[in-house]
C-alpha cells in the first residue's frame, strides 16, 4: 500500500512516459501493451505525453491477426485465457489519454537478422517466455547470466544475431554455445521457432569466422588449459597456484570482480573461490601410501 500510495502521486504527476507495445497492427495504426498489474495502463493514460518504443518485428498487418495473438500470449506465457490487463490505443483522442504522442519504430539490427535466411524466424517470437520455463540451463543460470535483456533460448539466438554473431569481443557471441540441444525449448514454442537448429546455424557461423581470424581469448585460454593439463606437474603447479584465487574470493566464497579478460566472465556472473583442499591433496592425506 505504501508503494501503491507513492507511485500513483507520481504516474497523477508525470507529465511525459514512455512505454513499450507488445504488437502494433499496420492496418489500423493500433498498438497493444498487455500486461498484469495495470501499472502499464497508467503509464499509457494519464500522462499528456506518450512516447512508444516499438520493434519492428512486432507489427502485424490486420486486427484479426492481432486477435490471434492475443490468444496465443497469455496461454503460453501464464496459462490464462486472456491478460488482467489488456491496453490498446490508436492516436490520439481531444479529452482522453494522452494528447501529443510519439512512436518510435526500432531496428537496432533486427533487418540484419532478417537478412538471415536461417536466424530469421528468431524474430517470430512474442515474448512469452514459454522457452525460459522449461529451458534446463536458463533453470540454473538465471536471466543476468546471458548477459542481455533476452534471457534464455531466445536470447541464445537473438541477442548474437542483433549485435553480431562473429565479434568476439562481444559476450553474446559465446551464446549460441550456451544450450544442450535438447529441443524442449522448440516443443514449447507457440510460433515454432526452431531455436535448437538456429544455435546449430550461428555456432556453424562463428566457428567459420574463427578460422579466418586470429586466435580469440577463449582459443588462447584453451591452449593454456591443454598445456597445463598435458603434464602432470604442470597440473600440480596449476592446482597449487589457484590457491591465490581465494584471497579474491574473501568471506564469501564468491568471486565477483576480475581484470581483463576475467572481467567478461564476472561482469555478469559469480565466479566460485577455488577449494580450500585438492582432490590430489585430499587423497595423499586420506589414502597415504596407496597407489593412485
Amino acid at each position: 500500500m505504501a508503494a501503491r500510495a507513492h507511485l500513483r502521486r507520481k504516474f497523477l504527476s508525470a507529465k511525459v512516459a514512455v512505454s513499450g507495445a507488445n504488437f502494433g497492427v499496420a492496418e489500423t495504426g493500433t498498438l497493444a501493451v498487455v500486461e498484469s498489474e495495470g501499472n502499464g495502463r497508467m503509464c499509457l493514460t494519464l500522462p499528456d505525453t506518450l512516447i512508444t518504443l516499438m520493434g519492428i518485428e512486432k507489427l502485424v498487418p490486420t486486427f484479426t491477426d492481432l486477435e490471434v495473438f492475443m490468444q496465443l500470449l497469455p496461454r503460453s506465457s501464464t496459462a490464462e485465457r486472456m491478460n488482467p490487463y489488456t491496453s490498446m490505443w490508436t492516436g490520439v483522442y481531444p479529452g482522453d489519454g494522452p494528447q501529443n504522442f510519439h512512436v518510435v519504430l526500432l531496428d537496432n539490427g533486427r533487418t540484419n537478422v532478417l537478412a538471415d535466411e536461417v536466424g530469421r524466424s528468431a524474430l517470430h517470437c512474442i515474448r512469452c517466455s514459454a522457452c525460459l520455463n522449461v529451458c534446463p540451463v536458463y533453470e540454473r543460470t538465471g536471466g543476468h547470466a546471458y548477459g542481455s535483456v533476452y534471457p534464455g533460448p531466445i536470447g541464445a539466438i537473438l541477442s548474437p544475431q542483433l549485435t553480431g554473431t562473429t565479434d568476439h569481443d562481444d559476450p553474446n557471441a559465446s551464446l549460441p554455445f550456451a544450450s544442450t540441444l535438447c529441443g524442449a525449448c522448440f516443443d514449447a514454442c507457440p510460433v515454432r521457432i526452431d531455436i535448437p537448429g538456429i544455435l546449430v546455424h550461428l555456432r556453424a557461423k562463428q566457428i567459420d569466422s574463427e578460422r579466418h581470424g586470429l586466435p580469440t581469448g577463449q582459443d588462447l585460454a584453451m591452449k593454456a588449459a591443454g598445456w597445463a593439463m598435458g603434464s602432470e606437474r604442470r597440473f600440480a603447479a596449476a592446482e597449487k597456484a589457484s590457491k591465490i584465487g581465494r584471497v579474491l574470493g574473501g568471506a564469501t566464497g564468491r568471486i565477483s570482480s576480475l581484470p581483463y579478460p576475467g572481467s567478461a566472465w564476472t561482469s555478469s556472473r559469480d565466479l566460485p573461490s577455488p577449494p580450500k583442499e585438492t582432490f590430489r591433496q585430499w587423497w595423499a592425506r586420506t589414502h597415504a601410501g596407496t597407489e593412485r
